[in-house]
């Protein structure tokens, strides 16, 4: 014997090895992610937005990734060149900062006591200059006019314009596309003792860049993977929205027998369940139509033989009447007498036909009133209590004395109880009994009729109350009445808000009324 084991989602953290803080923190986190991420998922199947959202996001994000490799392969080969003086210029710069720091270092030695003259702290910084790694920059000390007081062997000026000096190195500092020509870096000094300009000029060496370029087909591969990813990531969908609309032309052609699969829990799924249900109540209503276009055409047949047969008989006493062909007048007396029955039966055939139609139509008003069954079922009895007995049957009651108070119309119910108990004398084995009953709870009493009959089918059964349905089908007028009795009983019943229904077992046949006490 296969024996079953339900597996816990959780026993993995369950048989976390450690108990005590920070483990346990760490375990409860870990199931509170899992609780989270089961919801969340049962939301996304739920809901065909969410899903959407979803897919659109991981498309778009696998459409960026790939424009990212791909600008990185096709920007390589489409690279451009880029210029930069701002290296160069720096470069000028700091070789005339670091003379700058020379001076002041030389000025500071000449300052201590015992230090050396400024003859001899120029000579120092002279040849500093000559041993400069860069000899392509011009090295020029100005006094504070202009004039040269020392330059380096590649320089040829003899005076400067501070103010052009000045001017060219604030507008190279904030030139953004700065050319290939000369800067000059211009610092303040003390040259042999007197206060002077330092500059140094140069022509400032290039520093070459390489941008990577644009492509098109970045942009072009990375729509192209999201337009893919999204038609492979959607294409279940799109065939369960193409089988739901060929589904819907299955049906929409006649064939309520077909059902689409129901293949999710989202909108779609709602959608295919609809369906099936529209395709279903599509198909009981039709087979509801049609089952009342054929009781129709049996109500029509019906009629039409029920009244012809006792018209026919009807007409014919009356034509030996008028033709004169009895032998004796208690003959023709005979005759009227058949004659008045059969005209009787009509009349009651046309009663019940008329009132079966009001009845189902809602056209006969009901006059209620506060009523106690019990005491009315008691008199209803009855009266029956002599044709039962003229009939070999007898009437077995168990009905409680407490008043069990109804709204009811009192004629209409009593047509009811009649026809209920009008059919068990007429279809009971005989000799016999018949067995009425109560019964009740707090908001409903139930009545019960119950006699020995002929074990009927379950199809017939149900079919009692079906307007002209007779088990005999022989149709005779001696063993059936107008065949609308029970369908009058049902609609009187239904009227009240209550129900009625037939039940067989043990060779018994039950019928029960069951209504609302007040």
């Amino acid at each position: 014997m296969n024996k079953r084991y339900d597996i816990d989602p959780y026993a993995k953290v369950n048989r976390f090895p450690f108990t005590f803080f920070p483990f346990n923190l760490i375990r409860k986190l870990i199931i509170l992610v899992q609780t989270l991420y089961k919801i969340t998922m049962g939301q996304v199947e739920r809901s065909i937005r969410m899903q959407l959202m979803i897919t659109f996001v991981v498309c778009l994000l696998a459409g960026l990734l790939t424009y990212g490799i791909c600008s990185n392969l096709f920007g390589e080969m489409r690279q451009t060149a880029n210029i930069d003086y701002k290296y160069g210029i720096e470069r000028i710069d700091n070789e005339a900062r670091s003379l700058v720091n020379e001076l002041s270092t030389l000025q500071n030695q000449r300052d201590l006591p015992g230090g050396e003259d400024s003859g001899m702290n120029a000579e120092f910084f002279e040849n500093h200059v000559k041993g400069m790694s860069d000899q392509k920059f011009k090295v020029l000390i100005t006094d504070l006019e202009g004039r040269v007081v020392y330059r380096s062997q590649n320089a040829a000026e003899t005076n400067v314009e501070i103010y052009n000096v000045i001017g060219n190195a604030m507008n190279a500092r904030t030139e953004q596309d700065y050319g290939r020509k000369e800067f000059s870096s211009f610092y303040p000094v003390n040259y042999r003792g007197q206060k002077s300009y330092l500059i140094v000029s140069g022509i400032p060496e290039p520093h070459i860049t390489y941008q990577k370029g644009e492509s098109p087909l970045s942009l072009l591969s990375a729509v192209a993977v999201f337009i893919l990813l999204f038609y492979f990531m959607t294409q279940k969908k799109m065939r369960h929205i193409e089988e739901l609309a060929g589904g819907l032309r299955i049906i929409a052609t006649g064939n309520l027998d077909y059902r689409v699969i129901e293949r999710s829990q989202d909108e779609l799924g709602s959608l295919a369940r609809d369906l099936n249900f529209m395709a279903e109540d599509l198909q009981k209503k039709i087979e509801e139509e049609r089952r009342s276009e054929r009781l129709k055409r049996e109500l029509i047949t019906n009629v039409s033989h029920d009244l012809r047969t006792p018209l026919t008989l009807i007409m014919g006493y009356l034509r030996l009447l008028h033709d004169k062909s009895y032998e004796t007048p208690e003959q023709a007396a005979g005759y009227i007498s058949i004659a008045y029955h059969k005209s009787e039966k009509l009349k009651l055939l046309i009663d019940d036909l008329f009132e079966f139609t009001k009845l189902s139509n809602h056209d006969e008003p009901l006059y209620r009133e506060g009523v106690a069954i019990n005491e009315l079922l008691d008199q209803l009895l009855e009266e029956f209590v002599t044709l039962a007995e003229e009939q070999q049957l007898k009437i077995n009651r168990t009905i409680p004395k407490e008043k069990l108070l109804v709204r009811i119309d009192v004629d209409k119910m009593i047509r009811v109880f009649e026809n209920l108990l009008g059919n068990s004398l007429k279809y009971s084995l005989k000799p016999g009994a018949i067995t009425v009953s109560l019964h009740h709870d707090y908001r409903y009493v139930t009545l019960q009729v119950s006699n020995q009959a002929e074990v009927i089918s379950d199809d017939a059964l149900h079919q009692l109350f079906d307007r002209f349905y007779r088990v005999d089908a022989s149709r005779s007028s001696n063993t059936g009445g107008s065949g609308l009795g029970l369908a009058i009983a049902r609609s009187i019943v239904e009227s009240h808000e209550g129900a009625i229904w037939a039940e067989q077992s043990n060779g018994q046949i039950h019928f029960f009324v069951k209504l609302k006490l007040v």
